[in-house]
């Protein structure tokens, strides 16, 4: 085996060119720095059996810890942050990493939309069932972990398909008072600074921080600043019982520079055809957390947390091939369009684990509540300036200005049954109440107001799921069937067309996760986690052409209902070897680490119904055709990443290479591009990525990196509205340098 495994090392060592890099590097260290290894193990790791009342037994999960790889946390760049995770899709609609876009298994990455994202264990998007958008996620330089559980999280989490997304922030309890810094300078005029203070005082802890970050950005039009703000504080009754609460406020400006279309991108990608698009979207998140252990066999965690946030933009939204020009009879620019989403949220939740025994086993029971309140106010389609800075001011009132509550009661529980030491199994429920109403003013018609008829939709689901777990040394081999659903959207209640008709009868969309895997570590070296999945996603939502009162001289009309199912199905697999620790070489050479994530993913529609009409009226056709068969759009058929760290005393640097496949941009499988680039194929990338990080003096540091090392032309997406119709491209070359401290 060890020859094998020798032999796998060396082709992937030639494939990255590596050996002269190392070579030269070493050299350059054994001239600066004493001998002295230190080791420590490649993200991601695995959630153990419980931790803080979550039981975790026999479901896929990843932590990444950010202080075990280099990467270019300032701008938040998921490719590399994300590199170990099998089967991520991320889209790079700029720069910025203000928005981290991901999607798992073939899921859409719309702003990470299929997925229940929060920060420290609470919601941080904007509306988890109406419109579960993450507009906002934590600056990378104030995160110590990355936890994403798959489809088996929906038990214990709720919505969506894609499983629990958990970014957790950076505490200090180990000194009285502690000062961190990072701060980085970069291409196009990148500037960025964290800086951190946090201690303990006996039973007292508080950990603050600010990040601010700006640039003018890789493509024209693109200039952003942001600032993140955060404050923390707990204190400890007892050993067993604490409380803290915290506060996060972001604010961000955003100059967007809009889509291309196909012969725009090949020209230059770095042209912007918009001047006047913006977007910002001031943040708050806060939570109070009370823990206790309330006897030897029963520990409790209780959240109340809320949200109050916006979504503003501002801009000429046309395609890219209508000029956004100055109309000579005005001697000005077209009116921008304003549009603003308002959101208040709040909500408790509590979770229990009880230990117990049962004969001469011990087992655990996981259960817990969720209360859970939004509400929305969405205003669309005002008419704005012709100038052309951030200004939201409108003439007269909104066309579209809507309300939206949600109302959520969840019940859930789950088991481990430890059949023996080794052999676990995990069934487990979980009940919804979700209540879901909305009413306001729906448009304009021939200069007449269309209200929105006031709807409310009740629903009552139970979700049922197993997870099977068995150990053996230091692996384990585990499989989960889990139930999962989206409940409907308020896109999905209001179209765009104010002659479309929704079905009244609108059922959420439904399904299951199952994955089967095994994970674990072999000697120290090998870190390991393969695994196939298979993804039912029911009850897609979408629109079929109908005759007015069933008469084709009246014409036709969209009527929007649930039309039919996508399956994922596929392979997942991450492998990291040592390869220094393999060859018992740590001490001469340090650690040199293998990575590759691999997966294949089949995205398929296999029912669902369009139409199309033709003609005018009383001579309408409308012809029917069913997709099945065709691919899931923005779903790749593989994305892998192969990587190579190098680590030594005090310096450390990853070499990493992604490739992704081609991607449909429509459900209609459209392959020539469109003339105004909203549709058509998207072809296969390949991107190289390049970090370090120098340690000096103990508490110092300098990172720097080139992302996208060989300049790579190339675009993950087209959009259809926002950010701008068309395709985005990815960025360039850049670099960055930064220096930092921990004191």
């Amino acid at each position: 085996m060890k020859y094998t495994i020798s032999l796998c090392m060396c082709l992937l060592i030639t494939t990255f060119y590596a050996q002269e890099i190392e070579r030269q590097q070493s050299d350059t260290i054994k001239n600066l720095l004493p001998v002295l290894v230190t080791p420590k193990i490649q993200s991601p790791e695995r959630m153990p059996e419980i931790k803080e009342n979550i039981l975790f037994s026999g479901k896929k999960n990843e932590v990444i810890k950010l202080s075990n790889i280099n990467g270019n946390f300032t701008t938040n760049n998921a490719r590399e942050t994300f590199s170990r995770v099998p089967g991520v899709n991320i889209w790079e609609n700029e720069g910025s990493g203000i928005q981290i876009n991901i999607g798992v298994r073939g899921l859409s990455p719309n702003r990470s939309w299929e997925l229940n994202t929060r920060q420290n264990g609470y919601d941080i998007s904007s509306d988890v069932f109406g419109y579960p958008e993450a507009y906002y996620n934590p600056p990378l330089e104030a995160v110590e972990t990355i936890e994403l559980i798959r489809g088996g999280a929906s038990l214990q989490f709720g919505p969506q398909f894609g499983g629990m997304l958990n970014y957790v922030l950076k505490r200090e309890y180990k000194k009285t008072f502690s000062f961190e810094t990072q701060n980085t300078i970069g291409s196009y005029g990148l500037m960025s600074s964290y800086n951190a203070i946090g201690g303990n005082l006996k039973k007292f802890s508080y950990y603050l921080y600010n990040h601010s970050r700006s640039a003018d950005g890789w493509r024209e039009n693109s200039e952003y600043t942001v600032r993140n703000s955060h404050a923390f504080m707990e204190y400890r009754f007892t050993a067993d019982t604490k409380i803290s609460a915290e506060y996060t406020n972001m604010d961000y400006e955003m100059k967007q520079a809009g889509g291309l279309t196909d012969a725009q991108f090949q020209q230059n990608s770095q042209k912007s055809l918009r001047e006047r698009n913006w977007f910002g979207t001031p943040w708050n998140v806060f939570s109070l957390q009370f823990d206790t252990k309330i006897n030897t066999n029963l520990t409790s965690n209780t959240k109340f947390f809320g949200l109050i946030g916006e979504r503003n933009s501002v801009g000429f939204t046309a395609t890219p091939n209508v000029a956004d020009a100055i109309n000579p009879a005005t001697d000005n620019y077209a009116n921008r369009r304003v549009d603003r989403d308002f959101y208040e949220n709040f909500g408790v939740e509590n979770r229990n684990i009880f230990k117990y025994t049962l004969g001469k086993t011990k087992h655990n029971l996981a259960f817990g509540a969720r209360l859970y309140k939004a509400k929305t106010t969405r205003q669309q389609e005002g008419k704005g300036t012709t100038g052309s800075d951030f200004d939201l001011s409108i003439s007269g009132t909104y066309p579209r200005d809507l309300n939206f509550i949600t109302e959520n009661i969840a019940l859930f529980a789950e088991n481990q049954f430890k059949v023996t030491e080794n052999f676990s199994v995990t069934p487990g429920i979980r009940y919804e109440h979700i209540s879901s109403e909305g009413k306001g003013l729906f448009g304009i018609k021939g200069g007449n107001n269309v209200p929105f008829s006031e709807k409310k939709l009740v629903r009552n689901k139970a979700l049922l799921g197993l997870g099977l777990e068995y150990k053996f040394a230091s692996t384990n081999v585990y499989a989960n069937i889990t139930q999962a659903y989206r409940p409907v959207l308020f896109s999905d209640l209001t179209p765009p067309a104010v002659t479309d008709v929704i079905d009244p009868n609108l059922k959420d969309a439904s399904g299951y996760n199952a994955d089967l895997g095994y994970r674990g570590n072999y000697n120290n070296y090998v870190n390991f986690d393969f695994s196939l999945f298979y993804l039912s996603y029911n009850n897609r939502i979408g629109g079929v052409r109908q005759f007015t009162n069933n008469d084709p001289s009246q014409g036709t009309f969209l009527f929007r209902t649930n039309l039919g199912e996508t399956v994922n199905k596929g392979i997942e697999g991450f492998v990291n070897i040592n390869v220094t620790r393999f060859l018992g070489k740590e001490k001469e050479l340090g650690n040199i680490d293998l990575f590759a994530t691999i997966s294949f993913i089949d995205s398929r529609y296999t029912d669902f119904k369009i139409s199309t009409a033709s003609g005018t009226a009383p001579n309408t056709t409308i012809t029917e055709r069913n997709l099945k068969g065709n691919r899931v759009e923005n779903a790749p058929r593989y994305i892998h990443n192969f990587g190579l760290s190098w680590g030594k005393n005090s310096i450390s640097s990853t070499l990493q290479y992604k490739m992704a496949g081609k991607i449909f941009t429509d459900a209609n499988n459209t392959t020539e591009p469109s003339a105004n680039g909203v549709t058509g194929l998207l072809g296969s990338y390949n991107v190289f990525d390049f970090s370090s990080e120098y340690k000096f003096l103990k508490n110092y540091n300098i990172r720097t990196g080139i992302n996208n090392l060989f300049d790579k032309s190339y675009a993950t997406r087209r959009a259809g509205g926002y950010p701008g119709p068309g395709i985005l491209p990815g960025e360039g070359r850049t670099f960055y340098i930064s220096i930092g401290a921990k004191l």
